[in-house]
């Protein structure tokens, strides 16, 4: 037992011998497992970069052997070159938007070297130029040539270079670019939203060029701060030059025992090597900055842009290299290094003009390739298939208006015509087709055509530079002119010169231009006709751009109760009798609650009317604020019903001509006297008769409402004109 105890003990001794670097409250496994976590976040990376900067930090603290100090100085070195050569060859300054983390960085670590080193000098200078490593001893040497004079010297020009033009200069471009950039940030933030209202590009789009706008902005405004890291990096270095000379001299005298000129050669030559060795990282670091904040507004390498620019004027090679000729030439000036440096900007210039004539030889060949009209071609047999749905024909004394010869009646024309869409739009809720216009020699010289599907929907003749004017009572117009018919709603009508618009103003008419006249009779057009300008493209289209609540109502019904050509039947016997189809969730909610007990497309209509109720007596009230009404009597609401025969969606009128006769005279009656009390009422019925007496209505009177009971609003204010 005793000697399995000591076996254990002797095996548990063995093993507690590695158990100090593990960590504690972990076993075995625990711990092996913690060390290669730890060190694949290193080698990712995720642990890498705080490892440097705690190095960094630590190396400002801790002393460091001459070994490792030369190690470190060539990292220093090697990554200020990296940081220039990346400057250099990158695309646009965003590319490389980590440089200030990157300049504070490197920064840091040459202060810190220059921590390292001055501890090395000051406790070992005495032994000689190389006791502060050989990077700086070789430095120290070979610029210096063991001089310390022209050491200092060089180490002043390095810090006047880097302080004064290098530093200075990018920390200005820094500052600007950073102003200039936040102060043009809401334009150009209005920029994008215009363009994505416009439809130029997506909202994928739109949202990366907001990002790359932001970070512009934020790297821009770094810059701008990360420039002090330079200007104070240069001030650091010549205080610890300073400092390090006379603490050196400080320490070989008194404490070395030293004499003065020993001390001061061998601190002097080690502190300028030292501040060599840093000013050079400094100084390449801050051209690398400079080249980045200068580059702001240059795309691709800066080889390639420098290249490309250079040579983009032969001109000014072939002069400069005139001028390098001319100087060979001066008394006592070497000619060989001109007239070489002459021949390379000759030869460039010369190449450049080649390449410049063949670009542009390129172009105009292009050019003329283009201008070369391209033999006709017969058009395809499927282009005669095209049809204009809405078309506005000319004769040819009106051409003026289309072509650009009379520009204030062209531009009223377009403009009207595009007034006419958003009012359409916003009136009807549809939107309307593109207008065609052309000319047609078969017309006469001031007639035009409308034609609806190319189909004749209405005509008429026009004047230019001149005015049509009409009587509001109706009357004969008493001017000299042209006595004509308004063509829209077949009024008297005069075209006159325009001298007679003031006084034809003066006496009350109402006058009234070309495109005015044109523009009116095609929204009167387009309003009788729109019924059949609603195609089941544009219904698909309408259904689309519904709100996302709206749009579930259309999926429960769409296509399992009506299909879309269904829900377009309604919209056209809609907007038929000209209601207008905006307010389109109501009226599929309408379709949702008819559909159960009918699949009429008319009868569902019927059923719509009604919660439009609201709407539709807005539309048709008079400027007064009431609904006038002309009310269907108990009798002829009898004789209604009482014609009506078949059943369901099979239902006829059935009613003798004498008495539809008689019918039609008492109603141009009633809205006769109606017209003359100034009134323009509508037609109230039952529901149940309500499109059978529409269908009489209107073929004598098309502008004539004709409402059921049920669609009147219980709001709305009432007023009985007559009844029939």
């Amino acid at each position: 037992m005793s000697e399995e105890t000591n076996t254990q003990a002797a095996q548990g001794g063995s093993d507690s011998a590695p158990s100090a670097a593990r960590v504690p409250g972990l076993g075995a496994a625990g711990n092996s497992a913690f060390f290669q976590d730890l060190w694949g976040a290193i080698k990712q990376g995720d642990l890498g970069l705080a490892a440097g900067v705690m190095v960094i930090l630590v190396m400002l603290i801790v002393p460091m052997p001459a070994m490792l100090l030369d190690m470190f100085l060539a990292i220093s070195i090697i990554f200020s070159v990296m940081i220039l050569m990346v400057g250099l060859f990158i695309q646009k300054p965003l590319e490389f938007s980590a440089f200030p983390t990157v300049l504070l960085i490197a920064t840091m670590l040459r202060l810190a070297l220059n921590m390292a080193s001055t501890r090395l000098i000051l406790s070992h200078g005495h032994e000689g130029s190389d006791a502060a490593g050989n990077v700086i001893a070789a430095f120290g040497s070979f610029v210096m040539g063991g001089n310390f004079v022209i050491g200092i010297i060089v180490f002043a020009i390095l810090v006047i270079v880097n302080f004064i033009v290098i530093t200075k200069g990018s920390g200005r471009i820094a500052e600007v670019s950073a102003r200039f950039t936040l102060d043009a940030m809401p334009g150009k933030q209005m920029a994008i939203d215009a363009d994505l209202g416009a439809g130029l590009i997506d909202e994928e789009t739109a949202r990366t060029r907001r990002k790359e706008l932001e970070s512009e902005s934020t790297f821009f405004g770094s810059m701008d701060g990360a420039s002090k890291f330079v200007r104070g990096d240069a001030v650091a270095g010549l205080m610890i030059t300073f400092i390090n000379v006379i603490g050196g001299i400080v320490i070989g005298v008194m404490q070395q025992n030293l004499t003065f000129a020993q001390a001061a050669e061998n601190y002097t030559l080690l502190t300028i090597g030292d501040g060599l060795v840093s000013q050079i990282p400094a100084l390449i670091v801050s051209t690398a900055a400079g080249i980045l904040v200068s580059k702001a507004g240059v795309e691709g390498a800066a080889d390639k842009a420098l290249v490309r620019q250079f040579t983009g004027y032969p001109k000014a090679l072939g002069m400069s290299a005139f001028v390098m000729v001319v100087l060979s030439f001066l008394p006592g000036m070497p000619m060989l290094p001109f007239l070489a440096l002459a021949g390379a900007a000759g030869y460039l210039a010369r190449q450049a003009s080649k390449k410049h004539a063949i670009e542009k030889a390129v172009e105009v060949a292009a050019k003329v390739e283009a201008e070369v009209p391209e033999e006709p071609q017969e058009a395809p047999i499927s282009d005669s298939l095209k049809m204009d749905v809405l078309r506005i024909e000319l004769g040819y004394a009106l051409l003026p208006i289309i072509n650009g010869r009379n520009k204030q009646e062209t531009d009223q024309v377009t403009e009207q015509i595009k007034a006419l869409r958003r009012q359409i739009a916003s009136d009807m809720g549809v939107i309307m087709p593109s207008v065609r216009i052309l000319d047609n020699i078969q017309l006469g010289a001031n007639d035009y055509m409308i034609k609806v599907k190319e189909v004749d929907a209405g005509g008429g003749s026009l004047f230019p530079n001149q005015f049509m004017v009409m009587d509001p009572a109706g009357g004969q117009v008493r001017l000299p002119g042209t006595h004509t018919t308004e063509p829209t709603f077949g009024l008297p009508a005069t075209w006159v010169e325009a001298q007679y618009r003031e006084e034809a103003n003066l006496l009350g008419y109402t006058v009234v231009d070309p495109a005015t006249v044109i523009s009116t009779h095609l929204t009167e057009t387009i309003k009788s006709h729109i019924s059949e300008l609603l195609t089941y493209a544009d219904v698909q289209v309408l259904l689309k751009k519904l709100d996302e609540e709206q749009s579930k109502l259309v999926e429960d019904i769409v296509p399992t109760q009506i299909s879309i050509s269904g829900i377009q039947r309604v919209l056209q016997a809609l907007l038929e009798e000209r209601i207008s189809i905006r307010d389109l969730g109501t009226i599929l909610e309408g379709i949702a609650e008819a559909i159960g007990s009918t699949r009429n497309p008319n009868a569902i209509a019927e059923h719509v009317r009604t919660r439009l109720a609201r709407q539709i007596c807005s539309a048709n009230q008079a400027p007064g604020g009431y609904l006038p009404l002309i009310s269907l009597s108990p009798v002829w609401e009898s004789a209604f019903l009482e014609s009506i025969i078949g059943d369901g969606d099979d239902r006829q009128l059935a009613m003798a001509p004498s008495k539809l006769q008689e019918f039609v005279g008492l109603v141009r009656d009633a809205y006769d006297a109606a017209a003359n009390q100034g009134e323009v009422p509508v037609l109230l019925c039952s529901a149940q008769s309500r499109p059978f007496v529409r269908s009489i209505v209107e073929r004598f009177r098309a502008h004539t409402f004709v409402m059921s009971q049920n669609e009147v609003h219980p709001r709305a204010r009432l007023k009985t004109v007559a009844s029939i």
